[in-house]
């Protein structure tokens, strides 16, 4: 196990450089002058060179790579341009909600898609099977933005259930300000991975092992859950994990939507502010995220079946 996580831990090391490279040469590439978009143009321009000398602006740009590739690798990015808060704090608290975000779209997505494509497999043909597919092809053409929106104008705006914006103070109004997004990506995430563990199962029931298992007169249900389902898994997992990177480029358009904080509408202000410590940092902590999560699958492939890890 501990040679899993470390093999894959270097295998994310020259992604993660690329992805940092891209980032600094794609900031570097947009129009427009950070000084600038902070200070506006009616600054001078002594304020505008002492500004650019004290961000390091004025620096080479290969030194300012270095110096990018340091703050990356010790993640400390210093001081954010447009506001007083060092870029470490953005963070701190920011992640918190996107965080949250994702891990309770994520409970949603699942708690929804493996029983009904468990009931549609099981159901094949029928009309429980047609309505899963129905929802499946809905959650396919209905982005999560206008999900989001959706949502938002009905149950927040016209019926009052739900707040309009915030991420909530305290446990019980932060699981109210949550609820909206989380379903939105839920839902979205359960129309893709319902339809995948339908098809998984049902290629797993035509199996010689389960035919043998229901010829010796095992239970339906001892069938289905601890023969057939488990090994049907992989691919479900794989789809989780895929559904899970695709929520967190999503929460980025639903934190604005709902006007939630965290790191997505962080990187959009950061992006129209020429802000590039935080936008770095940004980048730095979505892919920290794509690393973990594929090691999080990893290990849950070798928990479901021992040979993965083995291989």
């Amino acid at each position: 196990m501990g040679r899993t996580i470390a093999a894959r831990i270097l295998d994310a090391i020259p992604t993660l450089w690329l992805v940092l490279t891209l980032v600094f040469v794609a900031m570097r590439m947009l129009p427009g002058d950070p000084a600038i978009a902070i200070l506006g143009e009616k600054a001078s321009l002594e304020q505008l060179n002492a500004f650019r000398e004290r961000m390091g602006l004025n620096l080479p740009l290969w030194l300012q790579y270095l110096h990018f590739l340091r703050d990356a690798v010790t993640l400390n990015f210093g001081k954010s341009f447009q506001s007083s808060f060092t870029v470490s704090e953005l963070v701190r608290l920011n992640l918190p909600y996107t965080i949250q975000l994702t891990l309770a779209s994520t409970v949603i997505g699942t708690v929804i898609s493996i029983p009904l494509g468990v009931m549609a497999a099981v159901r094949r043909d029928t009309m429980a099977d047609d309505l899963s597919r129905v929802f499946s092809l809905v959650g396919y053409a209905v982005p999560d933005f206008f999900l989001a929106a959706i949502l938002l104008v009905v149950f927040a705006l016209d019926l009052g259930w739900f707040p309009i914006n915030g991420g909530g103070e305290g446990f019980v109004d932060t699981l109210w300000h949550l609820a909206l997004p989380a379903i939105a990506l839920g839902l979205i995430k359960a129309a893709f991975v319902s339809r995948l563990t339908r098809s998984s199962l049902l290629e797993v029931l035509g199996f010689d092992y389960v035919r043998t298992a229901r010829a010796k007169g095992a239970e339906e249900p001892r069938v289905i859950y601890r023969h057939a389902l488990r090994n049907a898994l992989l691919p479900v997992v794989t789809g989780l994990g895929l559904s899970i990177l695709s929520t967190l480029s999503g929460s980025v358009a639903v934190e604005l939507i709902f006007g939630r904080p965290g790191v997505g509408s962080m990187l959009i202000g950061a992006i129209e502010a020429r802000d590039y410590p935080v936008i770095e940092a940004g980048v730095v902590v979505f892919a920290i995220f794509v690393v973990l999560v594929n090691l999080a699958m990893d290990l849950i492939y070798t928990a479901i079946d021992p040979r993965v890890g083995a291989a």
